[in-house]
């Protein structure tokens, strides 16, 4: 399969630059975006207490990766590719 996406990070002239983290795929529904789950933890100094959060981002989701609900992927920031989006789908990590 040939990809012939410009937006694509691997066969277009995307650049990955900045933040890279790994999180779940919970929702492949909009066209070629998939909304993904990240878990992480902050310390409150003034409880001496962790504190689990999640955040939900939306990243642009090329033809050649095709990501799905359920996987877990690594996303890379890059410059601004709508209202939403900032960040793209690099590989998917382990399959649904």
């Amino acid at each position: 399969m040939e990809c012939n996406d410009i937006k694509c990070p691997i066969h277009g002239k995307l650049k990955v630059h900045g933040y890279e983290f790994e999180g779940l795929v919970v929702s492949d529904k909009a066209r070629k975006t998939v909304i993904i789950n990240r878990d992480y933890t902050i310390f409150l100094h003034k409880y001496e207490r962790s504190l689990r959060k999640t955040s939900r981002i939306a990243a642009y989701n090329p033809d050649c990766i095709k990501a799905k609900t359920g996987d877990i992927v690594s996303v890379g920031g890059t410059r601004r590719l709508s209202k939403t989006k900032s960040f793209v789908v690099t590989k998917i990590i382990k399959s649904a």
